[in-house]
């Protein structure tokens, strides 16, 4: 018999992760919900959702999360970096060097 706990994290069904997250100068600390299977991407772009263009200007570059103080590659899975329910990440714009 097989339980949840003896699979990897990529073998098992999303879970729901609502995550505390704020982007880039918002002054404003929101709930976002992801999923387990969503990767740092996904979850910039739902971060992204609630204040780009509204609170705060949209600038024409990559976004990029924030979790512990920790830059999280744009293709790892919530459940890959190990962020858990009601967590805080941060979603920043990837500025490059001498732009702007």
């Amino acid at each position: 018999m097989t339980g949840t706990a003896e699979l990897g994290v990529e073998d098992q069904a999303p879970q729901l992760v609502p995550l505390n997250a704020i982007f880039a100068t918002d002054f404003v600390q929101i709930l976002v919900p992801v999923t387990t299977a969503d990767t740092m991407r996904e979850v910039a772009a739902a971060v992204a959702h609630h204040a780009e263009g509204k609170r705060v200007r949209a600038l024409p570059y990559e976004k990029a999360v924030f979790h512990h103080g920790r830059r999280l590659p744009p293709e790892m899975t919530v459940a890959e970096a190990g962020i858990r329910p009601l967590e805080h990440v941060r979603v920043e714009y990837d500025v490059p060097e001498g732009a702007q």
